[in-house]
């Protein structure tokens, strides 16, 4: 069983930061993938960016040159840093945590992107 932890959420102007952690606790000696989820009001969750046990990232188009996937020398805190945020990146951010065959996911946590 991995537990995961979430926070960094908030309210933020167009063009502003934030900075999403997820840390996670249990069974993480068998972590293969970190990485982040949204889902909009109406929408399907998505994919935002992931890394591998290696350190391979990976980045929806959507996000790429404004986010960034990092993870403590542990690889046991995953970090989202996003900046020049957009109104149309309002969602909950999920962290997701695959080991083996099985999904983990955080409990979501609220980015708002409004002036």
């Amino acid at each position: 069983q991995v537990q995961l932890v979430e926070s960094g959420g908030g309210l933020v102007q167009p063009g502003g930061s934030l900075r999403l952690s997820c840390a996670a606790s249990g069974s993480i000696f068998s972590i293969s993938r970190m990485g982040w989820y949204r889902q909009a009001p109406g929408k399907e969750r998505e994919l935002v960016a992931f890394i591998l046990g290696g350190g391979y990232t990976w980045y929806t188009d959507s996000v790429k040159g404004r986010c960034t996937i990092s993870r403590d020398n542990a690889k046991t805190t995953v970090y989202l840093q996003m900046n020049s945020l957009k109104p149309e990146d309002t969602a909950v951010y999920y962290c997701n945590v695959i080991t083996g065959a099985k999904n983990y996911w955080g409990q979501g946590t609220q980015v708002t992107v409004s002036s």
